[in-house]
């Protein structure tokens, strides 16, 4: 007896969080993949306090989107338990991270609606953290989020309170993130946070150079424009991953994801900014611009009132179902000359979540229709 509690004792790990860096639900199990769909603050349900809180969970293995157990400013839900990762590791040095927003958290707490937007770098908005063993790449549409590692603590800021915002998180085995750090290196983000350690650094380059600000600009860089590769997640889900770049000067959608899925796209975007990409049906492929979102009976909103940034092909393609995209860039004028990108899979319970959800659209022409 007293040999198998040594024995044990000698194979526990030394201190720190032992749970595995992954993306969480809402129950607190471990998952491969989540997208949350963070609702306009009019859908706050019953009490003030949750207005615009609230959000539905589409999980790998469940039928379609779910409500929310608690709301996304709750450390036990699974936006809160995922990103909450970051500040209970404390300084474990065996950890890396890469926090990425060109709308920074501000630097005065208490005065979260500052205009800090990067127009220089990507718009491109995202967490990364990994061990020795796996992490996450969480992509999302969040102004200020989410907050530095020194605030101590996770909060949803009051910036992303109003509009409906998106979240796609994804578990990865540690060989994925050298490639993910390239795919970053092209979309030049705005790096307020980071730490790559040494015992890292030496396997995920990419990622510590991306922390370290470096070949991200300057007159001497020769900008990759644009790359997409599969990413295939820590339990075998396929992902495209789509990284454009300054250089690449065109609108990621209609010029690049449509053809190359060949695939005709129904996107969501700020629709609020100057600019804005009218839908377009030329090169062959339709990309049409969404105008109202219905997500269940009694979920109805305009594109007006959502922050978030996604795609969704009109019909399905065999029994894959059709492709969701979800990124951190918009279809405007100014966004063709940065950086950005989308998170495509081809997943029937995914696809009709989010083709059901798209009900108005923009017509070629101008005019308003079913989409």
């Amino acid at each position: 007896m007293f040999r198998f509690f040594f024995l044990v004792i000698l194979f526990l790990p030394l201190g720190g969080d032992t749970s595995p860096i992954t993306c969480y639900n809402d129950q607190g199990e471990a998952v491969d993949w989540f997208y949350l769909y963070k609702l306009p603050k009019e859908h706050g349900r019953k009490h003030p306090e949750e207005e615009g809180k609230m959000y539905l969970l589409l999980e790998k293995g469940s039928e379609g989107w779910t409500d929310g157990k608690v709301t996304v400013n709750d450390t036990t839900g699974a936006l809160g338990r995922t990103v909450g990762q970051l500040y209970s590791q404390g300084k474990n040095t065996e950890v890396a991270y890469i926090l990425y927003n060109d709308q920074k958290p501000p630097e005065d707490f208490g005065d979260r609606w500052e205009d800090n937007s990067r127009s220089r770098e990507g718009h491109t908005k995202g967490v990364v953290l990994l061990d020795q063993n796996q992490g996450f790449w969480l992509v999302h549409s969040t102004p200020h989020f989410p907050p530095e590692r020194q605030e101590g603590e996770y909060y949803y800021p009051s910036s992303g309170v109003t509009n409906g915002q998106n979240f796609i998180c994804v578990t990865y085995p540690l060989d994925r993130f050298q490639t993910i750090g390239e795919q970053l290196q092209i979309n030049q983000p705005y790096v307020y946070d980071c730490d790559v350690p040494e015992s890292l650094a030496s396997v995920v380059p990419a990622l510590a150079e991306v922390c370290e600000k470096k070949h991200l600009h300057g007159p001497h860089v020769k900008a990759v424009a644009n790359r997409s590769v599969t990413l295939t997640s820590k339990d075998g889900t396929d992902f495209i991953s789509f990284a454009k770049g300054a250089a690449f000067d065109n609108d990621l959608y209609h010029s690049w994801v449509a053809p190359t899925l060949q695939s005709d796209l129904l996107v969501q975007f700020w629709i609020r900014s100057t600019g804005i990409l009218p839908s377009d049906c030329s090169l062959g492929w339709k990309v049409l611009d969404i105008r109202v979102i219905s997500l269940g009976q009694t979920i109805t909103f305009k594109a007006s009132q959502d922050h978030s940034k996604w795609a969704v092909s009109p019909a399905a393609q065999g029994a894959g179902g059709g492709w969701v995209c979800v990124g951190d860039i918009n279809r405007n004028e100014a966004e063709e000359k940065r950086g950005g990108g989308t998170v495509c899979l081809q997943d029937p319970t995914v696809w009709k979540a989010y083709r059901t959800a798209a009900q108005e659209c923009e017509g070629c022409d101008g005019e308003t229709t079913q989409c």
